[in-house]
């Protein structure tokens, strides 16, 4: 069965929000994209008080200078589209108050027919913490925690009850629930971050780096999940950060994903054997505007198809 692909949509400041959003979304939708996807990035510090990722000495991408709130997007998403699943890759989740951000989800997914996949993430920016007024940085693990805890709280059953350590619902009828069971996803990379995901949600959200390193981590989680007794699958989501080049790259030390749309293909086509249930290229950071990421989405699309892909 062929893998199913997916499109960033446009939220930097090269773009129109408002306008580019929808257009974007319909033409992914209709090009026959899977599903569409936003991320996070809350603010860009001037100067920087830390690295990129929290690495020393690496800095912010000009593109983080201006990103869009990532539900708003996939509201503005939601609204032009029917079939095409919306998700999060990742919301940084220890910005955002656990009851609000379970209470959006849920209505995004009421409104959208069931479509919301939740991919959250504990953030690197101490900066964005600060701006926040969230728990300190220290602690996010265990906001993240309470997160997913408040999120699956909200969406089941009323009367909601809930005690936690940011959080308490007494006792409560709150709506909308989402359409159906919204999966969580999370981006976890280390040891501790890869048993809450095992103990705790519904799918993982790697980053395409490389095929080989990605078999591996993707044989360590499934080996770790059958350590704690898992028996559900894990559903498997891959990012790739893609670097546009119309002619293509040249020479042997080529990013994966960085290159014209015959190398991008071939980079899907190798990490599609991994064996994930999805793959989502996000083009928008070095395209021109939204139509020439329309152009580059639907040239991909045809050729992994064609490809196998």
């Amino acid at each position: 069965m062929a893998t199913r692909l997916g499109l960033a949509l446009p939220q930097m400041r090269q773009y129109d929000i408002g306008r580019d959003v929808p257009d974007v979304a319909r033409a992914a939708e209709a090009i026959g994209y899977d599903s569409l996807w936003v991320f996070e990035r809350a603010l860009f510090p001037e100067p920087a008080t830390q690295g990129l990722y929290g690495v020393e000495g690496l800095p912010w991408p000009d593109t983080y200078r201006s990103v869009a709130d990532p539900l708003v997007t996939l509201t503005l998403a939601a609204a032009v589209t029917e079939r095409a699943l919306l998700g999060t890759s990742v919301l940084v989740a220890p910005l955002h108050t656990p009851f609000q951000l379970a209470k959006s989800l849920a209505t995004l997914d009421a409104a959208s027919g069931g479509r919301v996949v939740a991919g959250l993430g504990t953030g690197w920016s101490h900066d964005e913490y600060a701006a926040a007024s969230a728990r300190p940085f220290e602690e996010r693990g265990r906001v993240l925690d309470e997160v997913i805890e408040v999120c699956r709280a909200v969406w089941g059953p009323d009367p909601v009850v809930y005690e936690g350590g940011l959080t308490r619902i007494a006792s409560a009828v709150v709506g909308p629930k989402p359409a159906r069971p919204i999966p969580v996803l999370l981006a976890a990379g280390t040891g501790r971050a890869r048993r809450r995901l095992v103990d705790h949600a519904d799918g993982w959200l790697p980053i395409g780096t490389g095929a080989d390193g990605l078999a591996s981590e993707w044989r360590e989680l499934r080996d770790l999940a059958a350590e704690r007794g898992r028996t559900e699958p894990i559903r498997a989501v891959l990012r790739t950060n893609v670097r546009y080049a119309a002619k293509g790259y040249e020479g042997g030390d080529r990013q994966a994903f960085h290159g014209g749309v015959e190398q991008i293909v071939e980079d899907l086509a190798a990490h599609a054997e991994v064996g994930l249930d999805e793959i989502f290229l996000d083009l928008q950071s070095t395209v021109r505007d939204a139509e020439e990421l329309k152009d580059v989405a639907a040239a991909v699309y045809e050729a992994a198809r064609a490809a196998g892909v």
